[in-house]
């Protein structure tokens, strides 16, 4: 999966570029690698926490089927 989240980042540091280049057409070499770095890390930390959640479900739903298991 290390290619498929990095490419993550990336996609995330590409649209925060356009999108500051959306709000500021003007906008400096400085600006747009401030905010390709925003978008890259704002990516990994949503795919962390999406992650996070998929792990947190995938417990609960193994919790849950082991108490109707023990049960029955």
């Amino acid at each position: 999966m290390g290619i498929l989240d990095t490419l993550g980042e990336v996609v995330g540091a590409v649209a925060a570029v356009e999108a500051a280049e959306k709000l500021d057409p003007n906008a400096g070499l400085l600006t747009k690698g401030l905010a390709a770095v925003a978008g890259f890390k704002g990516a990994g930390a949503l795919e962390s926490l999406v992650e996070k959640k998929e792990e947190g479900e995938a417990e609960s739903n193994n919790a849950d089927s082991q108490a109707t298991d023990s049960q029955a």
